[in-house]
């Protein structure tokens, strides 16, 4: 079926084979992208991490924002979408890694990074087995520097709930225009963090 119908059939086949970690069951609208995004200052963008990429909605719209000498790195536990990614995205820019968000740090550290600017996330917070959600808001603060931002699209505000925590400045947002409506949050770390 994945071979049938491309980017649609793999990204549904993801949400089959593990409905509590895929956000959705197809994939973010160009309106939610748009306005996600918004906020990111390209042009000090040296490291964009996403968590969850599926098929990469996000992938592209990122590289294309991003600046020559900058990299996208995505993160994801399902091995199919990190395979399809890695056959069709062909930038020296991205780097596809099969492993959890927990482990941000390491992975930015293995990548020769100091720290991440942006990291995005549609990973469904309200699903994550317990203890999981919590950890990868803490990591995500740590890894960020100082004035960069967390940024997340969720259709609960469960994400909210584990941010708070660490963050104290969030946005918050609504995206009608996606299937099904979501809510957005940009949590900043506070530049004395």
């Amino acid at each position: 079926m994945s071979r049938m119908l491309g980017q649609w059939g793999v990204f549904f086949r993801g949400f089959v084979e593990h409905p509590r970690m895929v956000g959705s069951i197809i994939p973010s609208s160009g309106f939610t992208i748009r306005k996600m995004l918004e906020p990111v200052k390209w042009d000090e963008c040296r490291l964009f991490v996403e968590y969850g990429p599926g098929v990469g909605t996000f992938c592209a719209p990122v590289l294309e924002r991003l600046r020559r000498d900058g990299r996208l790195i995505v993160i994801d536990t399902n091995e199919l979408y990190i395979d399809y990614l890695n056959r069709t995205i062909d930038d020296s820019r991205f780097l596809a890694v099969l492993g959890s968000a927990a482990d941000v740090e390491l992975i930015v550290q293995d990548a020769g990074f100091d720290h991440a600017d942006y990291v995005l996330s549609g990973l469904p917070f309200s699903t994550l087995p317990n203890g999981v959600g919590p950890e990868i808001a803490a990591a995500t603060h740590r890894v960020l520097r100082p004035g960069g931002a967390f940024l997340v699209y969720q259709f609960s505000a469960a994400a909210r709930d584990f941010m708070a925590k660490h963050f104290a400045h969030i946005e918050q947002g609504f995206e009608l225009w996606n299937v099904p409506p979501c809510r957005l949050f940009w949590g900043w770390k506070d530049d004395a963090a």
